[in-house]
């Protein structure tokens, strides 16, 4: 494949497509993550972030047990596609967060420091074999084209806590522990909310569904997986349709497609931008659907600025999949935002963000419970003996140990001229609602790849 025809191909994945994957918001320097020095004096610093206690700490840590591990520091790498896509989201979390820690003297004394691996989308190999060079574990990071890099990973044994997880070979993959609600090998992360739309909220709409999908090889693996995710749930499809990924000048015809359907609830599977286009057009011709689904890459405002004529008029909703919203009052939230005041003023608070610090926190819990002996072992089976991970409050629980089948839990949140607010999805746990069992798919969208695949055993790693 010419790498044109891929850069245009994959675009609309890396600029949205997929859940939970960065989009174009805030701003942030893009560069190096960096050990941060901070603002705050030490005296004022807390160690404890939500609930979660002593999460760095000052000590005397010796040794060099592996690599990226010293007697003074540790060093990771924080994957990120911000060369590519201008979304510092991962960088600006890495540099909150090192730069707290660090404050707080960082992991057992050694000071925690983030090698920014920018792929600037195309570029997933080279910075995974500069990775397998020089870093101790992968944390806190993503990008759209994560599959080119995994047999690297793997090969040297690189553990990852990532932020983001996008391609089929990546999800569910060996010596990778993600955090927060991610997408799990075999099951649908949103079968919860699609039944919720469907059953509950909108049960009209179950027989007039449409969705639009970015026309590439990555979005039409999504768009299939949506389509009998949804159909599992109840749901029947009278329009189906792809747009070019590189965009559409005049939604018209689309709208007026939609609207010859009858379709009630709409799915989309791209580009915000693209999307809140195809609203206005929408809203022009006064045809309102039921329910679109905008997908959890719109969580922002640039959405509700771009969207500010129809956001009043259609209802917009997203499923946040057990992740805390930047609205919720709780103490993690709370001190999360007092934390980005602190150490990066201008940058935005995204869904990608919480997310990235809920690893942050899980890999320095782990790493400081190995002590002098910090070893990639010892790091990656600390983290698996988590089985209600929340961080500190960020997310729904989820059981680390035995992450199949994945956590029920969901959250909505919907659009409003005023910004994003929760939804009446009737939570029963907590701000989460936990009480629809995972979908496991019926099809083979892919298989994840293990260290048997590159002819290693747990026993080589170090």
């Amino acid at each position: 494949m010419k790498v044109q025809r891929l850069v245009i191909a994959v675009s609309a994945a890396a600029l949205l497509v997929v859940a939970g994957c960065s989009s174009d918001r805030g701003s942030g320097d893009g560069g190096d993550g960096g050990g941060g020095s901070g603002t705050a004096s030490s005296d004022t610093a807390s160690s404890s972030f939500g609930s979660l206690t002593d999460v760095c700490q000052e000590g005397s840590a010796t040794g060099a047990p592996t690599q990226g591990v010293t007697g003074t520091d540790i060093k990771v790498g924080v994957f990120t596609d911000v060369g590519f896509t201008k979304q510092p989201e991962f960088v600006d979390a890495a540099k909150v967060f090192t730069s707290w820690c660090n404050e707080l003297g960082g992991i057992n004394g050694r000071t925690l420091v983030a090698n920014t691996r920018d792929a600037k989308l195309m570029e997933t190999r080279q910075q995974m074999i500069a990775a397998c060079r020089e870093d101790f574990a992968l944390v806190a990071g993503g990008n759209a084209l994560d599959g080119l890099g995994v047999k690297e990973r793997l090969s040297c044994g690189l553990p990852s806590f990532p932020a983001q997880i996008v391609q089929p070979t990546v999800v569910g993959s060996d010596l990778q522990v993600p955090a927060a609600p991610t997408r799990t090998a075999g099951y649908d992360p949103y079968f919860q909310f699609r039944t919720w739309l469907l059953k509950d909220a909108y049960p009209d709409s179950a027989n007039a569904l449409g969705i639009i999908n970015g026309d590439s090889p990555l979005t039409k693996s999504i768009g299939a997986q949506a389509v009998e995710s949804t159909e599992a749930a109840g749901g029947t499809f009278v329009y189906n349709d792809l747009y070019p990924a590189a965009g559409v000048s005049d939604w018209t015809p689309y709208a007026q497609a939609i609207k010859s359907k009858g379709v009630k609830g709409l799915e989309w599977a791209g580009d915000f931008k693209q999307l809140a286009k195809l609203e206005s057009v929408l809203t022009s011709i006064g045809y309102k659907l039921d329910w679109i689904d905008t997908n959890s890459s719109a969580y922002g405002q640039q959405f509700i600025d771009l969207a500010k004529d129809s956001v009043g008029f259609q209802t917009n909703l997203l499923d946040m999949g057990g992740v805390a919203p930047v609205n919720s009052d709780g103490p993690a939230i709370t001190q999360l935002k007092e934390l980005y005041k602190k150490y990066a003023p201008d940058a935005e608070i995204t869904m990608p963000a919480i997310r990235a610090m809920s690893s942050w926190l899980l890999f320095a819990k782990a790493a400081a419970s190995c002590g002098d002996d910090l070893t990639r072992t010892c790091v990656y089976n600390a983290s698996k003996a988590e089985t209600a991970w929340t961080g500190g409050g960020l997310t729904a629980p989820q059981n680390l140990a035995q992450p199949v089948p994945p956590s029920p839990c969901f959250n909505v949140q919907q659009a409003t001229p005023k910004g994003w607010e929760a939804a009446n999805f009737k939570p029963d746990n907590g701000p989460y609602r936990c009480d629809i069992p995972a979908y496991k798919y019926t099809a083979d969208y892919g298989t994840p790849m293990t260290l048997a695949d590159v002819g290693k055993t747990m026993a080589d790693i170090k």
